[in-house]
């Protein structure tokens, strides 16, 4: 610090100080928590006292409940109409964006909001889940010190960190959580209660215990996935943990596990824990499913949707939208283990598979060989990086791409590439997070400029299907179509504009504003042709 404070760089002087670190939510918590047992006088106090008494006389299944099933106490047809609400915001929001974004797209924008309501394309009725309840295939649960005050708890954490609470509830009367999961969650929480390891405290980054994953599938098959620190802990002692785990899980049938795993997570870790390499300890190493007809192997990493039931809703109505004949290429971007590739297999002539993960990649080829399609190919890596490559190659009379990304949304050149594809004219966007997916919406429909090549999309159809019941999150499907009249016109303007500017740009440089160049006339075409046009 001495030796850069008052350094010279760039012609500008550094000064350099100690910065203040946040206050640890925990420890702030702990403090305001001391100094109210200390007695301070004041009516305030005994209402804030009052106020957590009342909040700790709920049952703790009451409090978990709210945290993680919050629609728990709320009638189903209520559930849904309040997501329907929320997908039409989505969707006035985007119909605002397009009008921002696409002159072009105005007059056809006018007729639509007069047809639908105020919004861009027709919104079908929500569909419903077939299954309500115990309908999540894929649970996390935390590893920490009970809200009951039991250690090695495994369950859901009642609180957030930074909230200040790493309290920890037992999953045992959750709606959500399947009775296979909660029947290993008891029996693995018997045994870490007999070893000499500690939980992992994310306040002090000390301890072992940290995270138990469980799938499930409905042919009564399941895989537990456990995360432990190892800390400073020798090989020879890891070895005689995972050993003690193989032995109690074998003997103690009543588990139902049929798959364990088990992962080494340090502290310096992302949030995500895909990367992390999985260590087989005992039984099988996947577990199958059965999804229309089809059987799907699921490696531990893999995606696969969390509500089998309602995904079979979800891939009906993608394969109904998709429009799909015998020659059709199937384009199935961010492809899991190949769930919608494979159910659509049999309908076209080619399916082409896109993950990042590679397990997943693998489980997507077991699949297709399992189901014996012989049509069916899926590549490893980054959609961005492989999509433009794979896209080019295709020669298709008819290309049709399907998306499942993740919750962030598609990568922005994935979009890009989407866009220059004309021979790509339909594009069936699932998002889990339709609100987090608005600017890959946006930028399917903006009008051509220097970034964005290629004619526009514009949303045709729109449903969402409940996969989350008891929550307020759903997947919403959006079939978006290539506007090749617009774009032309669009693209035309653009053109003749860049033309213009590089004509006069030695008299009188001006900055191509794209924007509105997208949407200047040709010269030739007067304002009754550019309506009828539109």
């Amino acid at each position: 610090m001495k030796a850069v404070h008052g350094m010279q760089w760039k012609s500008k002087v550094l000064s350099v100080r100690l910065a203040k670190p946040k206050a640890d939510p925990i420890l702030k918590k702990r403090k305001l928590d001391e100094e109210a047992e200390g007695g301070q006088p004041g009516t305030k106090r005994a209402a804030g006292s009052q106020e957590v008494e009342e909040n700790e006389e709920e049952p703790l299944n009451i409090q978990i409940a709210n945290v993680v099933t919050p629609l728990w106490n709320i009638p189903y047809e209520e559930q849904l109409r309040r997501k329907e609400k929320e997908v039409e915001g989505v969707l006035q929001k985007l119909t605002r964006e397009i009008g921002n974004n696409n002159k072009a797209m105005l007059p056809w924008l006018f007729v639509q909001k007069e047809k639908y309501n105020k919004i861009c394309c027709p919104l079908e009725a929500l569909r419903p889940s077939p299954v309500q309840t115990e309908y999540r295939n894929k649970c996390e649960f935390v590893i920490g010190v009970g809200a009951d005050g039991e250690d090695k708890t495994v369950g859901f954490r009642l609180g957030k960190y930074k909230g200040g609470s790493c309290a920890v509830v037992s999953p045992s009367e959750t709606t959500h959580v399947s009775s296979e999961a909660k029947r290993v969650v008891q029996g693995f929480q018997q045994f870490i209660r007999t070893t000499p390891y500690a939980v992992y405290s994310p306040e002090t980054y000390e301890g072992h215990w940290r995270q138990l994953t469980v799938r499930t599938s409905r042919i009564k098959q399941t895989m537990a996935i456990v995360f432990f620190n190892p800390q400073k802990l020798q090989e020879e002692e890891i070895e005689e943990l995972k050993q003690s785990l193989h032995q109690y899980f074998t003997e103690g049938k009543e588990s139902g596990i049929t798959s364990l795993y088990f992962v080494r997570m340090g502290q310096r870790t992302s949030a995500g824990t895909e990367d992390l390499p999985c260590e087989h300890v005992t039984g099988e190493e996947w577990i199958h499913e059965e999804l229309l007809g089809l059987k799907f192997r699921i490696s531990p990493h893999s995606f696969f949707q969390t509500n089998t039931p309602a995904a079979e809703v979800l891939y009906s109505a993608v394969g109904e939208w998709a429009q799909l004949d015998q020659d059709s290429t199937v384009l199935d971007v961010c492809c899991g283990t190949g769930t919608i590739g494979i159910s659509l297999a049999k309908r076209v002539k080619k399916v082409i598979g896109i993950e990042l993960c590679q397990e997943a990649v693998e489980d997507a080829k077991a699949n297709a060989e399992a189901n014996g399609l012989t049509n069916v190919e899926f590549h490893c890596g980054k959609a961005e990086d492989v999509f433009p490559t794979i896209l080019n190659a295709v020669v298709s009379p008819s290309v049709t791409a399907i998306v499942d990304p993740p919750r962030a949304g598609l990568h922005s050149k994935v979009i890009l590439a989407i866009r220059r594809a004309e021979h790509l004219k339909r594009l069936v966007y699932v998002a889990c997070n339709a609100k987090a997916a608005m600017n890959n919406f946006i930028d399917l429909c903006r009008a051509p400029s220097n970034r964005v090549r290629g004619a526009p999309f514009r949303p045709v159809r729109a449903m969402a299907v409940d996969l989350f019941p008891q929550t307020m999150h759903c997947e919403t499907i959006l079939l978006f179509e290539r506007c090749y009249l617009l774009s032309q016109y669009a693209e035309r303007g653009f053109a003749r504009r860049q033309q213009y500017t590089e004509v006069h740009s030695q008299v009188e440089p001006t900055p191509l504003q794209s924007s509105s160049a997208s949407f200047l006339p040709p010269p030739e075409t007067n304002i009754k042709t550019q309506m009828s046009m539109h």
